[in-house]
């Protein structure tokens, strides 16, 4: 029994056997990731559809089929990130959704944030300006999710009174995504980058301890600031 070849008499290649099984839910994965690390290392001004194509080992036609534009592969790899980075801070977004704002742990919602942004700096960049330029913000979950967090909890008797939850939310989020930015977070060793992390976790916390927080509802966290322990 003979073998399907090619023009040359060829087997077809492993890598285009691949493309041919890949299904169109695989597919626009690959090209979401793919334009992720082209966003991560070249910048938005970077990326176009036809070199994610090429990163992503697709056919440019294919591509366009699911991107028509590079706005709209940039707006879809936001909403990846997005996805991303609320597993990251909240979890589960079945469990998230319906979890009392008293339960949430002030301290590893500001660290797991921080984290995300450190190791992430390029394309959370490109997130928080697609978020900031967005004209309908709240369609982005984890903006929504995070919003939301802060109003309930602006209307507790944890918080300080008169908490404006979009300030605040904006405030925090720009910094986390600046600071790595700030610190060069891409030219630092993982144990750097750690400790980077830490440092601006630290300071959040002291700030919201005097700013959003009531600290006589947090003796265990302003202690924990005070002295630092699992901080720095």
């Amino acid at each position: 029994m003979t073998m399907p070849t090619g023009s040359s008499g060829r087997s077809a290649p492993a890598s285009a056997k691949r493309r041919r099984k890949r299904d169109p839910r695989s597919t626009r994965e690959a090209i979401l990731e793919a334009a992720r690390q082209q966003l991560a290392q070249d910048g938005k001004e970077g990326v176009s559809v036809a070199q994610v194509a090429q990163r992503a080992g697709v056919n440019r036609g294919t591509a366009y089929q699911h991107f028509q534009t590079r706005e709209q592969l940039i707006e879809a790899t936001a909403a990846w990130v997005s996805d991303k980075l609320y597993r990251a801070v909240f979890g589960d977004p079945e469990v998230a959704r319906e979890q009392p704002v008293e339960s949430i742990s002030v301290q590893a919602t500001t660290e797991h944030l921080a984290e995300f942004a450190m190791e992430n700096p390029e394309i959370g960049r490109v997130w928080l300006f697609e978020l900031l330029s967005s004209k309908r913000p709240a369609s982005d979950p984890f903006w929504r999710q995070y919003l939301s967090n802060l109003e309930r909890f602006a209307k507790t008797n944890l918080a300080q009174p008169g908490v404006d939850a979009e300030v605040v939310s904006v405030l925090l989020l720009a910094g986390a995504f600046l600071w790595p930015v700030w610190a060069r977070s891409h030219t630092r060793s993982a144990k750097e980058r750690q400790r980077m992390t830490k440092r601006f976790t630290r300071e959040v916390l002291r700030l919201c301890l005097h700013g959003t927080l009531r600290p006589d509802k947090y003796a265990d966290l302003e202690d924990l600031v005070a002295r630092g322990n699992g901080l720095v």
